[in-house]
């Protein structure tokens, strides 16, 4: 018999088998009406059996998911783990759409798809405009479109907020893939278009400040987001230099540590190294071209801002329902770093969080980077204040 209740429902399962991982989240899922699946796996995972595992025990459930870096979840931040959640039915109307060959997205084809999956919700829930509808995005983390696509379909969407995440595979940076239609698949992305009874909020949250020395970029391959000169000098070995470290130390951890920033419109976005090339060059997470002029930032403290995101969106919200969560996986390799990793899953724990570690995340518009993106849901009844 299955449940009425309006609330979502999220579990995580970290059997490393895959057909038992999705046996424990079924068990756990099985009560709620499901509108939606969403899950979040570890690429360690056999995929090709957690599909098919996932078809048998979600036959006639609408599911999209996608690899990680990470899972976020009610065991807090873990790794090697499926977490899924289940939308209601009760409080919620949900469509789906897929980009494929991402390679070649145009414009035109982005606009549409997007307008294509609003106006079949809308046939859906005659009413979705007028109920609170949001998008997620899931798409190809080394697909390097996540720009284009973000900006074109937030413009296809006008105001509807939009957020999401682009997958990954646990660091390694070979093949990140999202789910859709009973398949794993590789150089695409999938649109969620929703809408909900209960009171939501779209944020974006990061902890770092700049500073002050500049690092313009003198040599760049936009394509390949990779940096070969910074200030007219060898990228790894300036950026080294201004961070205080040798270059043959630089590490996934120093990325995390001192990212770099640009000043867009008055407001610091981060543009993260993903990984030291052997040629000295520096591969990026987002976009990057010559003539940008970047800032070395340094962190605050990670889990005051966390705590005081959650802190916020409650005084919004009320009692939080659901928090979809997008966090890049440099913050997980911060709190690692800082061994604060308990005391941060502990809040995404608290706050009712499910979501993953990204390769980058995408917020109104604009594809960032060591940020925490997200949608908060409150209680029905309750209204946003703020």
């Amino acid at each position: 018999m299955t449940s009425l209740s309006s609330t979502p429902v999220v579990t995580q399962s970290t059997n490393p088998d895959a057909r038992e991982a999705v046996q424990e989240v079924h068990a756990a899922l099985r009560e709620c009406d499901s509108e939606l699946v969403l899950f979040f796996c570890s690429s360690h995972f056999d995929l090709d059996a957690l599909a098919d595992e996932l078809g048998k025990r979600f036959d006639g459930t609408e599911l999209v998911g996608c690899t990680t870096a990470g899972e976020i979840g009610p065991a807090g931040y873990r790794d090697h783990s499926l977490v899924a959640v289940a939308l209601p039915r009760a409080s919620f109307a949900a469509v789906t759409g897929r980009l494929d060959d991402l390679h070649c997205f145009t414009l035109a084809s982005g606009q549409v798809r997007a307008l294509d999956v609003l106006h079949e919700l809308e046939r859906k829930s005659p009413v979705a405009r007028d109920t609170n509808p949001f998008a997620l995005l899931l798409i190809d983390g080394l697909s390097m479109r996540e720009e284009t696509v973000t900006r074109t379909l937030q413009s296809a969407l006008g105001k509807m907020p939009l957020i999401g995440g682009s997958a990954a595979d646990d660091l390694r940076f070979e093949r990140t893939f999202v789910f859709h239609e009973g398949r794993f698949r590789s150089d695409c992305a999938v649109l969620v278009i929703a809408s909900t009874t209960l009171p939501f909020k779209t944020f974006k949250t990061q902890h770092f400040r700049s500073g002050n020395e500049r690092l313009v970029v003198t040599g760049a391959h936009a394509e390949r987001r990779t940096v070969s000169e910074i200030n007219g000098l060898p990228a790894a070995q300036e950026y080294a230099r201004l961070i205080g470290a040798r270059v043959e130390d630089l590490s996934p951890g120093h990325f995390a540590a001192a990212p770099v920033v640009v000043l867009i419109d008055g407001t610091d976005y981060v543009r993260s190294i993903q990984k030291l090339n052997p040629d000295g060059s520096l591969t990026f997470y987002c976009a990057i071209e010559e003539g940008l002029v970047l800032r070395v930032a340094r962190g605050l403290d990670l889990a005051e801002n966390l705590h005081a995101t959650f802190a916020a969106l409650r005084n919004d919200l009320g009692e939080l329902q659901l928090v979809l969560a997008c966090d890049c996986i440099l913050r997980h390799l911060e709190i690692l770093q800082r061994g604060t990793r308990d005391i941060a899953g502990e809040l995404f724990r608290a706050n009712r969080a499910a979501g993953f570690s990204t390769y980058g995340e995408q917020y109104s518009g604009v594809h960032v980077n060591q940020t925490l993106v997200g949608i908060a849901f409150g209680s029905v009844g309750e209204n946003a204040r703020g």
